[in-house]
C-alpha cells in the first residue's frame, strides 16, 4: 500500500547525498494548477466527459411496474426494498430521500433490483448516515440518482459498501460524502456519471479477501476528490486520489474526465493487471495523473495528460528533493508474460503529456520485495509466489525466486508520445522536466540479495524498458540509474543508455 519511493536518499552513494544539500530547488514560489472550470481545450482534440454540469435526467414518471419511493416518508426507500422480492425496480420521485437516523442505516438491494431516480431525486445521508447502497446482492443496477452527505469511514465506500459483484452505475452523481464515494466488485460498470468533492476517492476498487475481475469505467467525470487531504492527516498512507485500484485483474478505463483531484487522478496500487486506460483526459490533478505501482501488463494510449503534478511536484522539489517526481509514474510494475493479460508488457503510445511538472517515471525500489520491511503493500507478495514465506535465505537469492519475489519494472515500451513543455506555463526553472528510468542504492534488510546498484543497473539496461518514436517540444533532461545522472538528450540517445530512437528533440520551441 502506497508508494515507498524516496529510499535512494538514504540508501545511494556519497555523491547522490551530497547533490541532495547543494541543489536547490528554482521554482516559482506560489504556482497552482488551476482547476477549470468547464470542457478545456487542447491541441490534441479530444471531447470530454462533462457530466457533473449537466447530467442526464431520470424517468419523469414511473415505469410500468415500478415500485414507487415517496421522499416525504423517512426510510421509504430501505423499507420498500426489503419488503419486495429480488429483481425489483424503483423509481425515485422527486425530492430529497432520506435514509433512518441511525448511522449504520443503509438501503441493503435484492439481486438484480434496479434503482431509477426521477429528474431532482436526491438520498442525502445528512452527515448522519454513513452508507447508502451495502450488501453483498448481485447484478443492482443504479440510474441517474444522486447521492450525496454520506459519511463513510477512511477507505470505505457509500454506494456498494460492500464490493458486491456486477453492479451497474450510469448517470449518477455520488458527491460531497466522506470516505470513497463509490467502492468496486467484480464485473462493474461504472458510466457517464459525476464522482465529485469526495472526501477520500471517487471510487475505491478494493473488494476484501478477493480479486475485482472485468472492471470497466466509462465516461465518467472524476473531480475534486480527496477534498479531506488524507495525505496530510496520515502522511504516507498512500491513500488518496480520483480513483484507486487493488487486486483488479481486467479493467477498461477509458473516455473519462478526471481532473482537479487533490492527490493522483487514478492509481493503480498492489497486483493489478491487464489495464487498459485510453482517451482519457487528466488534468490539473494535484499529483501524478496516473500512478500504476507493483502491478502487471497494461495499455496505456490515446491519453491527453496536461497540467498535473504541479502541487505535489512543486512541494518535494521546494523542500529539496531530487527525486524526478513525474505526471506518469511507473513503480515496480512492467510486463510479465506469465500473467495472463490481453498484453504482456506495459505499452504506452499515442499519449500527448503537454505542461505537467515531468513526464514518465520508471523506478524501481531495491529494498521492495516480498517479506522485506520495505513492502509498503505489507503482507502481499507477487503474482508469481504463492506462498510468500519462500521468500527468504538462503532460496530467494537463487533463481527462480531471486527474479520471482520481486516486483519488477520491465518490458515498458514507450513510444509514439508527444511530450511537450513549457517551463512559463508551468512557472518552475529546473526539477519539472524530466523522464526517468531509475532505482535507488540496496541496502536492506540484512538478508536482501538485491544490495548495491544492481537493481538500477537492471532497470536502466537489462530489464527491456525502452522509449523510442516520441516527440519532444520543450527543455527536457533524462535521468539514468539514479538520480544523479541528469543527461541531455545526446547522452540519453548515445552509449550506454541508447535511448529514444528515433525521437526527435525542439528544445528551444519552448511550449
Amino acid at each position: 500500500m502506497g508508494i515507498n519511493r524516496r529510499h535512494w536518499a538514504r540508501a545511494a552513494a556519497p555523491l547522490a547525498l551530497a547533490l541532495l544539500t547543494v541543489t536547490g530547488c528554482e521554482s516559482t514560489p506560489g504556482a497552482r494548477a488551476a482547476e477549470p472550470a468547464a470542457a478545456p481545450s487542447t491541441s490534441a482534440a479530444r471531447s470530454v466527459a462533462q457530466v457533473c454540469a449537466g447530467p442526464v435526467a431520470g424517468p419523469a414518471k414511473a415505469p410500468a411496474g415500478a415500485v414507487t419511493v415517496d421522499p416525504s416518508v423517512v426510510g421509504d426507500l430501505a423499507a420498500k426494498t426489503r419488503s419486495r422480492p429480488p429483481h425489483t425496480t424503483f423509481w425515485l420521485r422527486p425530492g430529497k430521500h432520506r435514509l433512518d437516523p441511525d448511522r449504520y442505516a443503509q438501503v441493503i438491494p435484492k439481486k438484480g433490483d434496479t434503482y431509477l431516480a426521477a429528474p431532482g431525486a436526491v438520498l442525502d445521508g445528512r452527515r448522519k448516515n454513513q452508507y447508502a447502497f451495502g450488501g453483498t446482492a448481485r447484478d443492482v443496477t443504479i440510474r441517474y440518482l444522486t447521492v450525496q452527505g454520506f459519511v463513510a469511514p477512511q477507505n470505505e465506500g457509500v454506494v456498494n459498501h460492500d464490493s458486491a459483484d456486477g453492479w451497474v452505475i450510469e448517470h449518477a452523481t455520488i458527491r460531497d460524502n466522506s470516505g470513497a464515494g463509490l467502492m468496486a466488485g467484480a464485473r462493474q460498470q461504472v458510466r457517464a456519471s459525476c464522482l465529485r468533492d469526495n472526501g477520500q476517492y471517487g471510487m475505491n476498487a478494493y473488494k476484501t479477501g478477493g480479486r475485482i475481475r472485468g472492471l470497466v469505467v466509462e465516461g465518467n467525470e472524476i473531480a475534486g476528490n480527496n477534498r479531506d487531504d488524507w495525505e496530510r492527516r496520515r502522511p504516507g498512507c498512500g491513500c488518496t486520489g480520483g480513483v484507486k485500484f487493488w487486486a483488479v485483474d481486467g479493467a477498461d478505463i477509458r473516455g473519462n474526465w478526471v481532473h482537479g483531484n487533490h492527490g493522483a487522478g487514478m492509481w493503480a496500487d498492489t497486483d493489478n493487471n491487464d489495464f487498459r486506460i485510453e482517451d482519457n483526459v487528466l488534468e490539473s490533478n494535484d499529483g501524478a495523473a496516473l500512478i500504476y505501482e507493483t502491478s502487471y501488463n497494461a495499455v496505456i494510449r490515446d491519453n491527453t495528460i496536461r497540467r498535473n503534478n504541479w502541487v505535489e511536484g512543486r512541494r518535494y522539489a521546494d523542500q529539496g528533493d531530487n527525486f524526478p517526481f513525474a505526471t506518469v509514474y511507473l513503480s515496480e510494475s512492467g510486463g510479465e508474460p506469465r500473467v495472463r493479460a490481453r498484453t504482456d508488457k506495459i505499452d504506452i503510445y499515442h499519449n500527448v503529456l503537454e505542461d505537467n511538472w515531468s513526464g514518465i517515471t520508471l523506478w524501481e525500489n531495491a529494498d521492495r520485495f516480498c517479506n522485506s520491511p520495505a513492502n509498503t503493500s505489507s503482507g502481499d507478495c507477487t503474482l508469481l509466489v504463492k506462498n510468500t514465506k519462500r521468500c527468504a535465505q538462503p532460496a530467494i537469492a537463487r533463481p527462480p525466486l531471486y527474479s520471482d519475489c520481486r516486483w519488477k519494472t520491465q518490458r515498458v515500451d514507450i513510444h509514439g508520445n508527444r511530450f511537450v513543455l513549457d517551463k512559463s506555463v508551468v512557472g518552475c526553472t529546473v526539477k519539472c522536466d524530466r523522464m526517468a528510468v531509475l532505482a535507488n542504492y540496496g541496502t536492506y534488510p540484512d538478508w536482501s540479495p538485491y544490495k548495491g546498484d544492481r537493481v538500477a543497473a537492471a532497470i536502466t539496461g537489462r530489464q527491456h524498458n525502452r522509449w523510442h518514436d516520441n516527440v519532444y517540444v520543450g527543455p527536457w533532461k533524462f535521468v539514468a540509474h539514479d538520480p544523479s545522472r541528469v543527461l541531455d538528450s545526446g547522452q540519453w540517445q548515445g552509449t550506454p543508455y541508447r535511448q529514444d530512437a528515433g525521437s526527435t528533440f525542439r528544445a528551444r520551441d519552448g511550449g
